[in-house]
């Protein structure tokens, strides 16, 4: 499952980035004003479904589902600051992992008139439920600080709507029981990025 999430997260990127000279095409050259979704201050919501691929101690567990959804603000035209709250899961033939994180972050992006990539890095609380009593002898959860590192890219359908894509590697290292069980993972999503 690792490589296909490699192999997707390539091709993505490659369609990505094939679309940016394409669709730039389309509109004004630089040197005018930023797009109206990077403008100073523009506010967003933003949603992501997909699919979470454990890594650590947990990488014979199958891949599972990921969602999350949050609230942000353009601070300038390459930065942005957000807020997020989730949950992804995986399950083996002998346990069952859910993760919710609340996360805070900001994200560098390459401001442009469609397609904008960018990367991410961010810190929060990771609630951890592990029910795997054959394996790791556990059935219990905890609440550690964690963390992630995105990359990803907004395809804007009008100054307001954007689709989204991004992969993310979360990073947690809970207390569950009596030892300490690294939980992370790799995420690829998609979404849709809303400004008001």
């Amino acid at each position: 499952m690792k490589k296909t999430i490699v192999c997707l997260l390539a091709l993505t990127a490659t369609l990505v980035l094939s679309t940016v000279a394409s669709a730039e095409r389309g509109f004004r050259g630089g040197g005018g004003p930023p797009p109206k979704h990077a403008e100073f201050g523009e506010p967003y919501l933003f949603g992501h479904i997909g699919l979470f691929e454990p890594w650590g101690d947990l990488s014979a567990y199958n891949a599972g589902t990921n969602f999350d959804f949050g609230l942000g603000s353009r601070v300038n035209e390459n930065i942005a600051i957000e807020a997020s709250l989730g949950r992804h899961d995986a399950k083996s033939a002998t346990g069952n992992l859910s993760v919710m994180p609340l996360t805070f972050g900001a994200r560098i992006i390459l401001p442009q008139q469609v397609v904008e990539p960018y990367a991410g890095i961010g810190l929060g609380f990771y609630r951890v439920n592990l029910d795997d009593n054959a394996k790791f002898g556990v059935n219990d959860s905890d609440t550690a600080i964690g963390g992630y590192l995105s990359l990803g890219a907004d395809a804007w359908l009008n100054p307001r709507i954007a689709l989204n894509i991004e992969g993310r590697y979360q990073m947690v290292n809970p207390q569950l029981g009596e030892q300490n069980v690294e939980v992370s993972g790799v995420s690829l999503s998609l979404g849709l990025r809303v400004g008001f």
